[in-house]
């Protein structure tokens, strides 16, 4: 196995270190506003038990207590003990994450999304490359089911440091009710941006004022970044890191992609203002200027489900997520439906995963990947995911069985997004995802409203604040 390679350790983080830590973007923060760990956050550390910090309550933590008691029952010499971290988003939680090592009491494991993967992996986790040649043989049935790209979505230098388990696309959801009342049925599969603004015209024609035919959110995931993907753009730069040979020749030697693939995605220059990225703003600008979607505000949408399940929105991006907000909010499984990002250049789509990341300091880093390993069996996923409130990584598991009570009629737009468009790509996520996503909210909403002008004038300045952002990273 590979020794410990001397990073920082919990003893060493300083609280001032901890802000600095890949860039993070914590930086910015006033001291007055560093994130507060209530005692639900910590409720101890559990003596000798292996501690899994997930995002969420102690509802969540309950909520997966059988695939605690299947795991004590196969691993009897490991306890396990997993601490819910509340947050609003997971900027937030990964910042709570970030006080705990700065304290000397960091978990074991962390269940860690795309937003924070180069984060962990520049400078807390622990990469896996050893472990999986090691138990190759033992993980092939993994890699099988799973699609190549949520994998490279956590490579990170050459080095693999997350076995992701849940993913979701941003795909575009549509309330059927809405559709039948202007006349129309679920857009073809290859609609276009055009096609969009025409159906939510059409949406908007048949519905009474309050109506909002499109609504999005200001963030990284569902906001701005799949305009820009299927424009063939984004923000930032994107180049592929070098090696991750060794990975994709043994697990996925048939990959029809395989070409393509490489040590990790790299996001380290900006590029706000390309002419597609001003291209993808004009577009929005235009929309919310008719009134056929909102100028969007920072948050993670919350509120949507309800709006969406009530009539008052037509359609909005999301993933597999959706499926059972919808469904307890009272909508059939005709209600809604799901279809594909709508195209322009490309039809590429933005998507975001999670998996367990071992923390560099974590006390048993053999038993923390046993965890890992066990939580990638499909046995373990139909535990932890018993419901469609996320879109799982086995592709076995994406099937009609897990849609039966719940819909959408075309759920195999979630799988297929990625079957269909290979090149579809992470959340552009570098070391200082916070800071990045902070300079992007930051200006969205005045780069989507008044003239072409001023959209050119507010990505000026995105460009200047990234370039900011980045630099220091270097």
């Amino acid at each position: 196995m590979k020794p410990d390679i001397g990073g920082p350790t919990a003893s060493t983080i300083t609280r001032r270190g901890a802000l600095a830590l890949g860039g993070l973007g914590l930086g910015a923060l006033a001291v007055g506003s560093w994130p507060r760990l209530t005692a639900a956050d910590i409720p101890g550390r559990g003596g000798d038990a292996m501690t899994i910090a997930i995002l969420g309550t102690r509802a969540d933590a309950e909520a997966r207590q059988a695939l605690v008691d299947a795991f004590r029952a196969e691993h009897p010499g490991i306890e396990v003990r997993i601490q819910p971290v509340q947050g609003t988003d997971w900027k937030d939680f990964f910042a709570k994450i970030l006080t705990m090592v700065a304290a000397g009491d960091p978990p074991d494991v962390v269940y860690v999304a795309t937003e924070g993967a180069q984060l962990f992996a520049d400078k807390l986790a622990e990469p896996l490359d050893d472990y999986i040649q090691r138990d190759a043989a033992e993980l092939q049935d993994y890699f099988d089911d799973v699609h190549p790209s949520l994998l490279e979505a956590f490579m990170y230098q050459g080095s693999l440091y997350q076995l992701p388990l849940d993913w979701n696309a941003a795909n575009m959801y549509l309330n059927m009710g809405t559709l039948e009342e202007a006349g129309l049925s679920l857009p073809a599969a290859d609609w276009t941006h055009d096609d969009f603004a025409s159906v939510m015209r059409q949406m908007k024609s048949a519905q009474p004022s309050g109506f909002t035919p499109y609504y999005w959110t200001n963030r990284l995931f569902g906001g701005v970044v799949p305009w820009l993907y299927t424009n063939d753009t984004s923000f930032l730069t994107e180049e592929k890191a070098s090696g991750g040979d060794w990975f994709w020749d043994r697990f996925y030697p048939g990959d029809p992609a395989r070409a393509t693939r490489g040590g990790g995605y790299i996001w380290d220059g900006a590029n706000a203002t390309d002419e597609r990225v001003f291209e993808t703003f004009d577009f929005l600008r235009e929309l919310v200027g008719e009134g056929l979607g909102v100028r969007p505000e920072g948050g993670g949408g919350e509120s949507l489900v309800g709006l969406f399940a009530t009539g008052r929105i037509g359609a909005a991006p999301a993933g597999g997520y959706w499926v059972q907000g919808l469904n307890e909010a009272g909508m059939t499984a005709d209600g809604f439906d799901v279809q594909f990002f709508p195209r322009n250049r490309t039809q590429r789509h933005q998507f975001g995963a999670a998996g367990y990341a071992i923390m560099s300091t974590a006390r048993n880093k053999d038993a923390a990947w046993e965890w890992v390993k066990f939580c990638s069996r499909r046995e373990s996923m139909e535990l932890a995911f018993p419901t469609p409130n996320t879109t799982p990584t086995r592709r076995s598991m994406v099937n009609a069985a897990f849609y039966s009570e719940t819909g959408p009629k075309h759920w195999q737009v979630f799988y297929d997004t990625l079957d269909q468009f290979p090149t579809s790509g992470p959340i552009p996520a570098p070391p200082a995802q916070a800071a990045v996503e902070t300079a992007l909210m930051k200006h969205v909403p005045n780069a989507v409203s008044g003239s072409s002008r001023q959209t050119r004038a507010t990505l000026a300045n995105l460009q200047s604040d990234l370039e900011r952002v980045l630099r220091s990273e270097q």
